[in-house]
């Protein structure tokens, strides 16, 4: 698998070496420029950073914020030296901020929602009612999997996974044999579980609305991905401890919800539906219907204060944020945005060609890409290319590009989301420790697509 990579990466650097006048959205192709080839190892030395940010102590936003915003200005500096438009610069910029700022404000307030859940004990209850049962580390590690798994296509993987592995790290903050494993199941049963729903996953919701298939033909991927998901939590399941976690429920004392607390989590239910109506319905973008939902839990709390005079401040739930993970979120896709513009990503796209490898192992590749660079991204540039596949295929990289987020720790939204709910624990190379076991997942899911869809031509 990671030869196909590298075949893939080397067709394009040779149909680059060869030039271009423009993409194909009339963007001047630079890649073979000084700028282009300075980006491209800039992005490199970047990522080197990020993804050793254990090694160095370095937060993984200061190197993925300096990436990004460098980049850009690299560029406008190269197109103004050599009197180019500058108004293509000023333009690409605008999109990007506008898809970043999708991103950067859903993130914010589930974020909120989720900081005032534990302020009202929510999650400590949730942890009390789990571990009081007498539930051992390895059968919590399948509790917290399989709901991650099946909330995922409801809310999105990242709201389920920051909901999740908030749930982890009130059960245990030591035991790091439990906290890994457990880390690594819920981020791949998160985006395992958002690859067969059209709102799971943003690439998957991506892929819906750009009429790649109807909302029922994204749910035949469901017996790839739980099968996928299936085989890495088995094999991870291993490495858990059959212990049951230090806790003496006659000593304990039974955390109780403070007032307003079931309601807050209704509103945060219905603040997922608002965002997933805003864009099926009212044609906005989900955050809209996100902020919506900030709107009324600062109007519930008002109401909390006045009438039950309570400490719940949502202001204060904001102040507690992982921003890091927000700034994270702006360097690499502003980084990645950049190789955009330059063309990089663009050339990719000719791999699709049959001549080189094809639809079925261009889409395979797609997984480990996603890993790599971003899953967002890099479905951006698929439908922005948009080869000319089947509909099997267009589910094939659907579901590859979600699943293969989870090769690497930050390859996906519900990664860089759990790494910052465990600083210092589920970290890059804690998790390519296990990346094994996440790579026969990702096998076993292409092998059960290839059986169902061309095999025996169900959802084909």
């Amino acid at each position: 698998m990671f030869k196909l990579l590298l075949v893939s990466l080397l067709s394009v650097f040779a149909i680059a070496s060869s030039g271009g006048a423009s993409t194909a959205s009339g963007i001047p192709d630079i890649t073979m420029t000084w700028v282009g080839i300075a980006a491209l190892i800039i992005f490199v030395i970047g990522y080197y950073f990020v993804a050793m940010e254990e090694k160095y102590h370095i937060d993984k936003a200061k190197p993925a914020l300096l990436t990004g915003t460098f980049l850009f200005m690299l560029i406008a500096f190269y197109y103004a030296l050599n009197g180019m438009d500058m108004d293509l610069v000023h333009t690409q910029a605008q999109h990007l901020i506008l898809e970043i700022a999708e991103i950067f404000f859903f993130l914010f307030v589930a974020m909120t929602y989720i900081e005032s859940m534990i302020h009202m004990g929510v999650f400590d209850k949730l942890k009390y009612n789990l571990v009081s049962k007498g539930y051992t580390y390895k059968k919590l590690f399948w509790v917290t999997g399989i709901l991650a798994f099946f909330i995922s296509p409801i809310a999105d993987n990242l709201t389920t996974a920051l909901i999740l592995s908030t749930v982890l790290i009130t059960i245990e903050r030591e035991n790091k044999l439990f906290l890994i494993p457990g880390a690594i199941n819920i981020v791949v049963a998160a985006n395992a579980g958002g690859a067969w729903s059209p709102f799971g996953d943003i690439t998957t919701l991506m892929a819906w609305t750009a009429g790649k298939g109807a909302f029922s033909d994204f749910l035949f991927l469901f017996p790839a991905s739980i099968l996928g998901y299936l085989v890495t939590a088995v094999l991870l399941s291993k490495v858990v401890p059959n212990t049951v976690p230090d806790f003496d429920v006659t000593t304990e004392k039974k955390p109780e919800l403070m007032i307003g607390a079931n309601v807050v989590i209704g509103l945060g239910v219905f603040t997922i539906f608002c965002a997933v109506m805003s864009h099926q319905v009212l044609h906005l973008p989900a955050m809209w219907g996100m902020m919506f939902g900030l709107a009324l839990l600062k109007i519930y709390s008002y109401r909390l204060k006045k009438v039950h005079n309570t400490e719940f401040n949502v202001f204060g739930a904001m102040a507690k944020i992982e921003n890091n993970t927000l700034l994270f979120f702006f360097g690499i896709l502003a980084a990645v945005g950049a190789l955009y513009f330059i063309g990089w990503l663009a050339l990719a796209a000719v791999v699709y060609d049959p001549h080189v490898l094809g639809p079925t192992w261009s889409n395979i590749g797609v997984g480990f890409l996603s890993a790599i660079v971003d899953n967002v991204p890099v479905m951006s540039a698929v439908l922005k290319a948009n080869p000319d596949m089947v509909h099997a295929q267009w589910m094939l990289v659907t579901l590859t590009a979600g699943v293969g987020g989870s090769l690497i720790s930050f390859g996906s939204a519900a990664g860089v989301g759990v790494m910052g709910k465990l600083p210092g624990v589920y970290t890059f190379g804690a998790h390519m420790k296990y990346a094994w076991t996440i790579l026969i997942g990702y096998v076993v899911s292409v092998a059960v697509w290839y059986g169902q869809f061309i095999v025996l031509g169900i959802g084909a």
